[in-house]
């Protein structure tokens, strides 16, 4: 094992499938010449070419769409937005056509593209660069979205996320480039669609995704000095989400907190709440609670922002709730 940060894991998983496959080849704004607005396509220019690391211009709807046109002569291309948020500006060519094009042909073509970048709040980035998206594509049938919340799961999700022959939303955080782990020496690649158990506990179980995981991590370290033992499931990938680790954990916990970073109305954790009381509904002794951003736009104020934002203690008072304590 070697440690990494997340933003290396990253260019790894990409140089790693470039060098395998020949069709692979990057694109977004400053994504060569820059080596990526986070670096996380360092050196990748140097050894690939223009040809296959391309700088575009600021025109999302534009690259997308040759991205996607790409892939129907053979490609596999992979599209880097500066963040999702600039990604609104092609979501006509994600939605409309790359989630699409496999039924509108007939089976004729596939479309094997990932759209990567971060996802989400960033600081005081204000409202417009502050937004998480997950549970916009994952309403659409044909995209599959993945969210890693460390170096090693993005390194094997973005190299199976490549291979994928279908298009993969694959959502990253720019608070979480700097982050470092461990991750294995030689090639490996995770399965998109399972989750995994990062931490197992008895008295609650505890569903989150992406960079705001790291809370669930900081209150079932401040609860376990309680005594209360906390089952923290890592969803990986939103969509398609691994439904069975869900309810077997809740099924021997009893108990049921999500967390997501998210506006409330209508996001993921509405629907793993919908799952759990369809399907484990006898199982449950206390009503389900999710955690998510108030239901307002990303303010800019430091202070309004910490408010806005769930944070660990958000999590320790609804682990309470759900136990009755």
């Amino acid at each position: 094992m070697k440690t990494i940060q997340f933003r290396e894991a990253i260019c790894e998983a990409m140089s790693e499938e470039m060098r395998r496959d020949e069709s692979v080849y990057l694109m977004g704004e400053e994504v060569a010449e820059y080596n990526g607005a986070y670096k996380a396509s360092k050196g990748m220019l140097d050894e690939f070419g223009e040809k296959r690391v391309i700088d575009t211009p600021i025109a999302e709807l534009g690259f997308a769409g040759i991205a996607v046109g790409s892939t129907m002569t053979g490609n596999r291309p992979i599209v880097e937005y500066m963040t999702f948020n600039f990604s609104l500006v092609g979501i006509d060519q994600i939605i409309n056509n790359a989630a699409k094009i496999r039924q509108m042909s007939g089976g004729q073509f596939k479309c094997p593209i990932v759209f990567r970048g971060p996802t989400a709040s960033a600081g005081q980035l204000g409202a417009t660069h502050s937004q998480a998206f997950e549970n916009w594509f994952a309403n659409t049938p044909g995209l599959k979205v993945v969210v890693p919340s460390n170096p090693y799961d993005a390194k094997g999700l973005l190299k199976a996320a490549i291979r994928d022959d279908d298009p993969v939303i694959f959502m990253e955080s720019e608070q979480m480039y700097g982050d470092k782990g461990e991750v294995p020496e030689g090639e490996y690649i995770l399965p998109i669609g399972v989750a995994e158990i990062k931490r197992k506990g008895e008295d609650v179980t505890i569903v989150s995704f992406g960079k705001i995981i790291k809370e669930a991590y900081k209150a079932a370290d401040e609860l376990e000095k309680e005594g209360i033992s906390c089952e923290i499931i890592d969803l990986r990938t939103v969509r398609p989400m691994d439904r069975k680790a869900i309810i077997e954990s809740v099924k021997k916990t009893n108990r049921l907190v999500v967390l997501e970073e998210a506006w409330p109305f209508g996001n993921v954790a509405t629907e793993i709440t919908y799952l759990v009381q369809s399907e484990a509904f006898d199982y449950l002794d206390a009503p389900i609670v999710k955690i998510n951003t108030a239901d307002t736009p990303a303010p800019y104020s430091p202070v309004l922002l910490k408010e806005w934002l769930p944070d660990y203690e958000d999590v320790i008072k609804a682990v309470k709730k759900v136990l009755y304590k």
